[in-house]
C-alpha cells in the first residue's frame, strides 16, 4: 500500500516538551560531549542545548506522523534517510518547546517513496527555536518481503547516496572521534529513541545486520561536535543549519572521521561542507551541509 498523497500538507496538533538541565546534559552526555555551553551553568548566557536536542524535543511530533493510520506507514519499511536542520533560537533549560509537524512531500521512488515532514519548534514565548526538514524511505512492498529494517531496495538507496562525489579540494579540518561501545544504550536512554536495532543483538542480526547500529542521529551529534569545535570556535550559537543524508550504518565502537571543506562565503555566516566516514573510509554522512554564523 502507498502512502495516502492526500495528506501532503496536513498539519498535526501539536505535541509540548518540558526542557530540564538534566535533559540536556544527559543528552550532551550521550553523545560525549565535553562542551561546557551543554554541561555548565557558568557558561556565557547560561546553559544551552545541543543542536541535535531539537530531534528530542521533536520526537513525539514525528511519532504521531509516523503513527497517522491515513498516511498508512509501515514502520518496518521506514529508513531515516535525510535531516536538515535550522537553528533559529537557544533551547535552554525550563523552555516549553512546541513542535508542529507537517507533510512537505511524498515522492515516488523507484524502489519506494520519500516522505518530508517539516518540525517547526517554538518555546513559550512563541520564538521560534529550530526548524527541521525530517525525509524517510519507505520501500515499496514486494512477495519476498521480509521484516529487514534493512531491506534490498534501501541498501540500493544507501549504496547510491554512498556513491555521490566528495567535496574536492583542501580541507579546513580533519576530525577523529571514537564511539564507546555502550553508546545506543546511552543514546537510546538520553532521545527515546528505543527501536530495538539500536538495542537488541539479536534483533539486529535478525534484521540482518552484523550486530546493534547506531542512532542516525547520534552520528550526526557527533559530526555537529566536530563542526562546532572545528570551525565555530566551541560556540554552539554560531552554528545555524545542520544538513545530512545518512549513508551507511554505524556500528558501537567504531572510530569516525569528519572531514571539512570550507563552502560558499555569505554576508553573516560561511557554509561549510563535511563528510563522516567510518574506519574502511566509506562515509556515513554524505553531502553535509553546515552554516555557521562569522564571529
Amino acid at each position: 500500500m502507498a502512502l495516502n498523497k492526500d495528506c501532503v500538507g496536513k498539519i498535526y496538533p501539536a505535541t509540548t516538551l518540558k526542557v530540564t538541565a538534566a535533559a540536556i546534559r544527559g543528552y550532551a552526555l550521550a553523545y560525549n560531549e565535553d562542551n561546557p555551553a551543554f554541561l555548565e551553568g557558568t557558561w556565557t548566557g547560561g546553559i544551552v542545548a545541543p543542536p541535535l536536542f531539537g530531534a528530542v524535543a521533536a520526537h513525539p511530533a514525528v511519532l504521531q506522523v509516523a503513527g497517522d493510520p491515513e498516511l498508512g506507514v509501515d514502520l518496518v519499511r521506514l529508513l531515516h534517510s535525510e535531516q536538515d536542520m535550522e537553528y533559529l533560537a537557544p533551547i535552554r533549560p525550563a523552555d516549553m518547546i512546541t513542535t508542529v509537524a507537517k507533510i512537505l512531500r511524498i515522492q515516488a521512488m523507484v524502489h519506494g517513496e520519500t516522505l518530508a515532514v517539516e518540525l517547526r519548534a517554538f518555546n513559550q514565548d512563541r520564538v521560534e527555536v529550530q526548524r527541521i526538514i525530517f525525509t524517510a524511505f519507505i520501500r515499496a512492498r514486494n512477495k519476498t518481503q521480509t521484516r529487514d529494517p534493512l531491506s534490498r531496495e534501501q541498501r540500493d538507496a544507501r549504496k547510491a547516496v554512498a556513491a555521490e562525489p566528495s567535496p574536492k579540494g583542501e580541507p579546513v579540518a580533519t576530525v577523529t572521534q571514537r564511539l564507546d561501545l555502550d553508546q545506543t544504550v546511552r543514546y537510546a536512554k538520553a532521545s527515546g529513541d528505543n527501536n530495538p536495532i539500536h538495542l537488541n543483538e539479536d534483533f539486529a542480526k535478525a534484521a540482518g545486520l552484523p550486530g546493534v547500529i547506531v542512532h542516525g542521529l547520534c552520528t550526526m551529534a557527533f559530526a555537529s561536535k566536530a563542526v562546532i569545535n572545528a570551525v565555530s570556535g566551541r560556540d554552539p550559537l554560531r552554528l545555524k543549519r545542520l544538513y545530512a543524508r545518512f549513508a551507511r550504518p554505524v556500528f558501537p565502537g567504531q572510530t569516525l572521521t569528519t572531514t571539512l571543506w570550507s563552502g560558499a562565503p555569505g554576508r553573516s555566516r560561511r557554509t561549510y561542507l563535511y563528510e563522516t566516514c567510518n574506519p574502511q573510509g566509506q562515509a556515513v554522512i554524505r553531502q553535509g551541509i553546515a552554516e555557521v554564523q562569522a564571529a
